[in-house]
């Protein structure tokens, strides 16, 4: 793979997602992704599978998925492509992507004057067919919860689709009363690391930097 030293010519970004967090994180650091290959996987835990071990897991199976499919787009040429998986726990439990409101009032309950873990895997396949690993552990602790609290949560309809029942960059902030390790990995996408496998791998993330001033 060559070594660019300009962005007239790089490989392309591929985003194994369909979550407009990660994309507005990416973004928010100058990477607009080229293409955008949402990987439909099946994300149910194995037996005694660890939080941890399964968001490594479902991250590596979907860049797997997309890149299966990237490799008929015709035109696409040298790529990256990078997915990830978030994977809320509280202990070895593993809280599920609430898509029913049972489901999140339950999380919320659970998490309420708690500490949780939040599991972000990250992988990264190069242009030259290699895969990259990065795995983030937050820990988070939310307040005693009130029945309001949580009523009133639930009314905004924030929770669907959020893994443990919340997203942390909208209303339950107000939530968290602590916080150790990655926010954005929280979101949905550690940007620290991610920055560091991409840009160590070759791709010019701070050339884009530069081209933006």
């Amino acid at each position: 793979m060559r070594s660019p030293t300009s962005t007239a010519w790089r490989p392309k970004l591929v985003l194994a997602s369909a979550s407009p967090r990660r994309l507005a994180l990416l973004q928010q650091i100058g990477i607009e992704p080229d293409l955008l290959l949402p990987a439909d996987i099946d994300e149910t835990p194995r037996k005694n599978e660890r939080p941890r071990l399964l968001a490594a897991r479902l991250a590596a199976e979907k860049a797997i998925a997309a890149v299966a499919v990237a490799n008929k787009r015709e035109g696409l040429g040298e790529f990256f492509l990078l997915a990830a998986d978030t994977v809320v726990s509280v202990g070895r439990r593993v809280l599920p992507k609430c898509d029913i409101l049972d489901e999140a009032h339950s999380c919320l309950q659970l998490l309420s004057g708690r500490a949780h873990r939040v599991h972000t895997g990250v992988t990264l396949l190069t242009p030259d067919g290699h895969y990259r690993h990065k795995l983030v552990e937050t820990r988070v602790r939310f307040k005693r919860l009130s029945k309001q609290d949580i009523e009133a949560y639930l009314a905004s309809g924030e929770w669907r689709g959020k893994a443990g029942g919340y997203a942390i960059q909208g209303f339950a902030e107000a939530f968290v009363v602590k916080l150790i390790g990655s926010h954005s990995a929280v979101v949905g996408l550690p940007l620290h690391e991610t920055l560091g496998l991409i840009g160590g791998a070759g791709y010019p993330a701070h050339l884009l930097w530069l081209n933006r001033a």
